[in-house]
Protein backbone atom coordinates (compact mmCIF):
# COMPACT_ATOMS: atom_id res chain seq x y z
CA UNK A 1 0.00 0.00 0.00
CA UNK A 2 1.42 3.20 -1.06
CA UNK A 3 1.66 6.13 1.54
CA UNK A 4 -1.22 8.51 -0.38
CA UNK A 5 -3.47 5.59 -0.08
CA UNK A 6 -2.97 5.33 3.63
CA UNK A 7 -2.57 9.04 3.70
CA UNK A 8 -6.27 9.00 2.51
CA UNK A 9 -7.60 5.73 4.62
CA UNK A 10 -5.98 7.49 7.82
CA UNK A 11 -8.32 7.85 11.02
CA UNK A 12 -7.89 11.12 11.32
CA UNK A 13 -8.80 12.15 7.30
CA UNK A 14 -11.87 10.14 7.39
CA UNK A 15 -12.28 12.24 10.82
CA UNK A 16 -11.75 15.65 8.86
CA UNK A 17 -14.03 14.39 6.07
CA UNK A 18 -16.97 13.82 8.56
CA UNK A 19 -16.13 17.55 9.99
CA UNK A 20 -16.43 18.94 6.29
CA UNK A 21 -19.95 16.89 6.00
CA UNK A 22 -21.17 17.93 9.12
CA UNK A 23 -19.76 21.84 8.43
CA UNK A 24 -22.13 21.19 4.88
CA UNK A 25 -25.28 19.76 6.98
CA UNK A 26 -24.94 23.43 9.30
CA UNK A 27 -23.88 25.66 6.70
CA UNK A 28 -27.14 26.88 5.30
CA UNK A 29 -28.01 28.08 9.32
CA UNK A 30 -24.39 30.55 9.06
CA UNK A 31 -25.16 31.53 5.71
CA UNK A 32 -28.53 32.78 6.63
CA UNK A 33 -27.06 34.09 10.08
CA UNK A 34 -24.53 35.91 7.34
CA UNK A 35 -27.36 37.35 5.27
CA UNK A 36 -29.17 38.54 7.99
CA UNK A 37 -26.12 40.60 9.80
CA UNK A 38 -24.69 42.33 6.63
CA UNK A 39 -26.41 41.08 3.37
CA UNK A 40 -24.27 39.76 0.50
CA UNK A 41 -21.52 40.72 2.34
CA UNK A 42 -21.94 38.60 5.41
CA UNK A 43 -22.68 35.76 3.42
CA UNK A 44 -19.85 35.98 1.62
CA UNK A 45 -17.82 36.31 4.88
CA UNK A 46 -19.69 33.21 6.31
CA UNK A 47 -18.82 31.34 3.36
CA UNK A 48 -14.99 32.27 3.44
CA UNK A 49 -15.08 31.18 7.31
CA UNK A 50 -16.96 27.93 6.38
CA UNK A 51 -14.18 27.34 4.09
CA UNK A 52 -11.19 27.90 6.20
CA UNK A 53 -12.81 26.07 8.70
CA UNK A 54 -13.26 22.97 5.81
CA UNK A 55 -9.94 23.44 5.40
CA UNK A 56 -8.16 23.46 8.55
CA UNK A 57 -9.17 20.56 9.39
CA UNK A 58 -8.44 18.97 6.13
CA UNK A 59 -5.21 20.10 6.25
CA UNK A 60 -4.57 19.20 9.94
CA UNK A 61 -5.37 15.88 9.35
CA UNK A 62 -3.45 15.19 6.08
CA UNK A 63 -0.31 16.77 8.10
CA UNK A 64 -0.58 14.27 11.08
CA UNK A 65 -1.18 11.14 8.39
CA UNK A 66 2.15 12.29 6.74
CA UNK A 67 3.83 13.05 10.05
CA UNK A 68 3.14 9.51 11.85
CA UNK A 69 4.18 7.75 9.59
CA UNK A 70 7.61 9.07 9.85
CA UNK A 71 7.91 8.73 13.06
CA UNK A 72 6.79 9.76 16.68
CA UNK A 73 9.13 13.08 16.85
CA UNK A 74 7.95 13.91 13.19
CA UNK A 75 4.57 13.85 14.37
CA UNK A 76 5.63 15.71 17.48
CA UNK A 77 6.57 18.66 15.41
CA UNK A 78 4.43 18.68 12.63
CA UNK A 79 0.98 19.21 15.00
CA UNK A 80 3.09 22.02 17.18
CA UNK A 81 4.62 23.26 13.68
CA UNK A 82 1.37 22.84 11.74
CA UNK A 83 -1.09 24.31 13.91
CA UNK A 84 1.17 27.46 14.02
CA UNK A 85 1.52 27.23 9.99
CA UNK A 86 -2.77 26.94 9.64
CA UNK A 87 -3.06 29.69 12.22
CA UNK A 88 -0.57 31.79 10.53
CA UNK A 89 -2.63 30.66 7.25
CA UNK A 90 -6.16 31.82 8.59
CA UNK A 91 -4.86 34.87 9.85
CA UNK A 92 -2.77 35.98 5.99
CA UNK A 93 -6.56 34.94 4.74
CA UNK A 94 -8.17 37.33 6.95
CA UNK A 95 -5.52 40.05 6.00
CA UNK A 96 -6.08 39.79 2.28
CA UNK A 97 -10.06 40.04 2.75
CA UNK A 98 -10.53 43.08 5.35
CA UNK A 99 -10.60 45.61 3.64
CA UNK A 100 -12.82 44.42 1.24
CA UNK A 101 -15.96 46.58 0.65
CA UNK A 102 -17.92 43.12 1.24
CA UNK A 103 -15.95 41.73 4.27
CA UNK A 104 -17.93 41.83 7.51
CA UNK A 105 -16.07 40.70 9.98
CA UNK A 106 -18.65 40.25 12.71
CA UNK A 107 -20.41 37.08 10.72
CA UNK A 108 -17.14 35.88 9.62
CA UNK A 109 -16.09 35.94 13.11
CA UNK A 110 -18.96 34.53 14.92
CA UNK A 111 -18.99 31.54 12.27
CA UNK A 112 -15.14 30.69 12.39
CA UNK A 113 -15.33 30.77 16.09
CA UNK A 114 -18.61 28.46 16.70
CA UNK A 115 -17.93 25.81 13.75
CA UNK A 116 -14.41 25.37 14.28
CA UNK A 117 -15.49 24.65 18.29
CA UNK A 118 -18.98 23.51 17.79
CA UNK A 119 -18.16 20.74 15.29
CA UNK A 120 -14.95 19.26 17.08
CA UNK A 121 -18.07 19.05 20.33
CA UNK A 122 -20.35 17.41 17.90
CA UNK A 123 -17.50 15.29 16.35
CA UNK A 124 -16.86 13.62 19.87
CA UNK A 125 -20.11 12.06 19.71
CA UNK A 126 -19.51 10.28 17.04
CA UNK A 127 -15.15 9.46 17.18
CA UNK A 128 -14.59 5.85 18.18
CA UNK A 129 -12.31 5.02 20.98
CA UNK A 130 -11.53 1.90 19.36
CA UNK A 131 -8.05 0.36 18.43
CA UNK A 132 -11.13 -1.83 16.02
CA UNK A 133 -12.25 0.87 14.51
CA UNK A 134 -9.89 3.71 14.70
CA UNK A 135 -11.88 7.02 13.17
CA UNK A 136 -15.22 7.52 13.03
CA UNK A 137 -17.64 5.10 14.51
CA UNK A 138 -18.89 2.52 12.84
CA UNK A 139 -22.83 2.97 11.85
CA UNK A 140 -24.86 1.04 14.30
CA UNK A 141 -26.98 -1.80 12.75
CA UNK A 142 -30.39 -1.27 12.67
CA UNK A 143 -32.63 -3.46 15.44
CA UNK A 144 -35.48 -3.48 13.86
CA UNK A 145 -35.40 -6.37 11.09
CA UNK A 146 -34.00 -8.41 13.54
CA UNK A 147 -35.21 -12.15 13.25
CA UNK A 148 -34.84 -15.06 15.53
Amino acid sequence: MSAATTSLDAPEVSIARDLARRALFISPIFLLVGVAMDGVGGLISSGLALALVAFNFFLGAKIISRAIAISLNTLYGAVLFGYLIRLGLMAVAVLIVRNADWFATVPFAITLLITHLGLLIWETKHVSLSLAFPGVMPAKPSTDNFQE
